[in-house]
């Protein structure tokens, strides 16, 4: 999902996403340690994604800072 997908979201679906994120960074942590075949470019996809989104985040709290 991008930036400008999350960006018309409310802070409530925000963090729902941001949980999701984690918890899938988490199972494909979970897989590495138990030696399933993971796919290596998921652990970046998930990582930046949850950058991205905190991001947002972080640009909506601002805003909501300065009305």
């Amino acid at each position: 999902m991008s930036a400008k997908d999350w960006r018309g979201k409310s802070a409530t679906e925000q963090k729902d996403e941001l949980l999701k994120l984690r918890r899938e960074q988490f199972a494909l942590r979970m897989q590495r340690a138990t030696g399933q075949g993971v796919k290596p470019d998921q652990f970046g996809k998930v990582r930046k994604s949850i950058a991205r989104l905190k991001t947002v985040m972080r640009e909506t709290a601002i805003a909501g800072e300065k009305k």
